[in-house]
Formats: C-alpha cells, sequence, structure tokens
C-alpha cells in the first residue's frame, strides 16, 4: 500500500474563535476513524512557536526554512491507503472537519523505508 500525506496550512483555516473546540473535536474524530481502520501512520501539527532550522550539507546548523520555500506550518497526516482515490476520500473528510482546504502528496516507494 501507498502512503499518502494530507496537509494544510494554518493560514487557510479560517474558523470564527468559537468554532475553535468543534473543529477540533471533528478533526480528532476523523484521525480516530483513520487508527480505527488501520491506516493511521502519523500525524499531528507543526508547533509554530519553534523557529525551523536547517542542517546543510556539512552539518552546519542554520537559522529558518529555506529561504526560496514558505515556512511550514499547519497540520498533516499520513495515511497508508490502497488506492488514491482512497486518499482523496480521507482529505476530504479532514477538510470538512479542518473546515478548510487540504493537500494531498504521495510518497515514492521506497523498499528501504
Amino acid at each position: 500500500m501507498t502512503k499518502y500525506l494530507i496537509s494544510f496550512h494554518s493560514a487557510a483555516m479560517d474558523v470564527a474563535d468559537d468554532e475553535w473546540e468543534q473543529v477540533s473535536h471533528e478533526s480528532h474524530e476523523v484521525a480516530r476513524a483513520a487508527k480505527a481502520a488501520g491506516v493511521w501512520v502519523f500525524g499531528g501539527g507543526i508547533d509554530e512557536s519553534v523557529p525551523p532550522v536547517r542542517v546543510t550539507g556539512d552539518g552546519t546548523i542554520v537559522p529558518g526554512a529555506y529561504p526560496e520555500h514558505e515556512q511550514l506550518a499547519g497540520g498533516f497526516a499520513v495515511l497508508e491507503l490502497p488506492s488514491r482515490e482512497a486518499a482523496e476520500e480521507w482529505a476530504a473528510r479532514f477538510a470538512v472537519a479542518c473546515r478548510c482546504p487540504q493537500e494531498l502528496r504521495e510518497f515514492m516507494y521506497d523498499p528501504e523505508s
């Protein structure tokens, strides 16, 4: 089976202050459903209060994200699924629960992972 990354950028979330508790509840329900279905690999949210660092090709640590890329922020889930269609269905469930668009990406097969 293939692993898929379902993610969203925190800036995409347009949630009223009084709806955050419900959004949290609904998104956790989708995550629990994925776990119950046996497709959940890993998920979570990026802690945006901790600044990113880059480790260069020679092992040097420098502050910040890649300068040419937007900082990674938001939440994600990695699911292992039998098809792209199944991945799209789970992404749709997360989109509804989180009330924001989700990005779907497929991990390349790597026999060592």
